[in-house]
């Protein structure tokens, strides 16, 4: 059995695929995923699981060079980032691009994660770094 948090063997597989500057998306229940990117959908009820734990596991073994959020996440948030963004990035190149954009890049990330979060404009592009 594995010693880190992330028992989920497609999600766990897909990091360990992961180059230099490839995406993975982690999204709320409501986000397109277009045909191409690889989906993984984890959501079972409205809440669960919930982007912050998704997120969270996946951290565990994902190096990450930066971050992309829409916009509009951040307007929900009057101008903060959101209360999901975790702590953990906070040093990690962010960029910030409008919601329509956000759902034109996820089409061409590596996988898409879909979770049961229910908060608008929840969703993270994580571009993955190296860890040398």
């Amino acid at each position: 059995m594995k010693r880190t948090s992330l028992l989920h063997a497609e999600l766990s597989q897909v990091i360990a695929s992961l180059g230099h500057g490839d995406m993975l998306v982690i999204g709320d229940a409501g986000l397109p995923i277009p045909d191409g990117p690889r989906r993984i959908d984890l959501a079972v009820t409205r809440g669960v699981p919930r982007l912050t734990e998704v997120l969270q596991a996946v951290l565990s073994e994902m190096q990450v060079e930066s971050t992309v959020l829409a916009r509009e996440a951040l307007e929900s948030a009057d101008g903060d980032l959101p209360a999901w963004y975790p702590g953990t990035l906070s040093g990690v190149a962010r960029q910030i691009v409008p919601h329509a954009e956000f759902k034109r890049l996820g089409a061409t990330a590596r996988a898409i994660v879909r979770t049961g979060e229910c908060t608008p404009y929840a969703n993270i592009v994580l571009v993955a770094g190296v860890s040398f």
